[in-house]
């Protein structure tokens, strides 16, 4: 079936459970942004503490990606997406009740744990009952992603003027009736047939393609979460205002990650359209440097970062796939480990930066960070013009490339293995 044959609107109760909750999980990503200046004077804490809100997040998600796969390969998709469902539910509820920053620090952290099972078995679950095939299940997902990174901050902003707490809240009850509704309508999945070992993404990083990409991913994503985690402070907007700015930004990170990054891609190859995505994220980055405080230029550059993010958001996470001479999943796992790492480490060392030094310093970092992750994937040259043409870093031409083709990356690097999953149990 052709993808001109799938309508968004002729799905099973089931598809629409799931990518509701996907839409949900998704908002997380920009739900926070807007309340973090209010977070700080209300609770009166320090920026550096109030950016542990993604670190904890974050690098919990990154430890996770290492049994994400362990875990659904023995519990089944269904299974580990409620269980990811119920500890999310559980602790951003906890987080909307926590009386100190401390507290919703560690709440977020098991937040982080639900996130990435739901997450690494969403779209398995999609595909797997979805009218359309993967190319349905694709545009579902896909739609999901946009929507939720798109309304998180203004779902943020809206609640954040009630209270910091609304957020919090909000997601907890909107996850709850994803959580009854995919229960109740999705149904039972099967374990797939071989079980992942827990060693499985460790032993993965010693092929040199996936230790490449991985670590550009790192420095590229301690450029995007500085901008991400600390950006609102030196802007010193409203609630309302940094909540709109967000919404721009998700807007341009979604529409080119699901158009801009494919036409790119076609016409360019993967390794230019990369070489110039990252090269211009740093120097987005570096005019943040010049002036922090300066409102317009700052609103400027952090929406103008949706471009690049979206952009190398999907073709890293493609390339990676097809690299990797290993199965999907395991790759995908070594990937968002290593990746949210630096993704989470950023936000936190911002803060004490400035704590210590000035404004400027932490998007000057993030800047060179960036710059320095073009080098290390110009190592790598040769294997994503092997990417483009289908072959692994071995040479060999990849099982089903078409479908990683079709796969949009997400937040947490686990769709790029959920077409495996479901392949294998059929």
């Amino acid at each position: 079936m052709s993808s001109d044959d799938v309508s968004l609107f002729k799905q099973p109760k089931a598809v629409y459970a799931v990518a509701f909750a996907c839409v949900i999980s998704f908002m997380g990503i920009g739900l926070v942004d807007p309340i973090l200046p209010a977070l700080k004077t209300q609770l009166d804490a320090s920026e550096s503490q109030v950016t542990l809100l993604f670190t904890s997040y974050l690098v919990v998600t990154a430890v996770a990606m290492l049994v994400t796969n362990w875990v659904s390969s023995r519990l089944g998709a269904k299974r580990t997406l409620l269980f990811g469902l119920i500890i999310i539910v559980v602790f951003a509820a906890l987080a909307g009740s926590a009386g100190s920053i401390s507290g919703i620090v560690a709440f977020r952290a098991g937040w982080g744990l639900g996130n990435a099972l739901f997450i690494a078995t969403s779209l398995a679950a999609i595909v797997s009952s979805a009218r359309g095939g993967f190319a349905g299940a694709i545009i579902l997902y896909e739609a999901a992603l946009g929507l939720g990174i798109a309304a998180g901050p203004l779902v943020g902003s809206l609640l954040g003027n009630i209270s910091w707490r609304g957020p919090f809240y909000g997601v907890s009850a909107l996850m709850a009736i994803a959580l009854v509704a995919t229960f109740f309508l999705l149904p039972a999945t099967p374990r797939p047939a071989a079980r992942t070992a827990l060693s499985a993404p460790l032993k993965a990083l010693t092929h040199r393609g996936l230790l490449t990409m991985s670590l550009t991913a790192l420095l590229y994503n301690w450029g995007f979460f500085t901008m991400l985690g600390y950006a609102p402070f030196p802007m010193n907007l409203s609630i309302t205002n940094l909540g709109w700015v967000f919404f721009c930004w998700g807007i341009l990170v979604a529409f080119f990650s699901v158009v801009g990054a494919p036409w790119l891609q076609r016409r360019l190859g993967t390794a230019v359209s990369l070489y110039g995505s990252l090269a211009l994220f740093a120097v987005d980055l570096a005019v943040m440097a010049i002036s922090p405080t300066n409102q317009t230029l700052m609103i400027g550059a952090v929406i103008a970062a949706g471009i690049f993010i979206g952009i190398n958001n999907t073709l890293m996470t493609q390339a990676v796939m097809i690299v990797s001479p290993v199965e999907r999943p395991v790759a995908s796992a070594a990937y968002g480990f290593v990746r949210f790492i630096g993704g989470g480490l950023a936000p936190f060392a911002a803060g004490k930066l400035v704590e210590h030094l000035t404004v400027h310093v932490p998007f000057a970092l993030a800047a060179v960070a960036v710059l320095v992750s073009v080098g290390v994937l110009a190592t790598g040259h040769r294997l994503l013009a092997d990417a483009d043409a289908g072959l692994d870093e071995d040479g060999h031409h990849v099982v089903d490339a078409e479908d990683v083709q079709g796969e949009i990356a997400d937040e947490f690097g686990g769709a790029p293995g959920a077409i495996d999953e479901v392949i294998n149990v059929r």
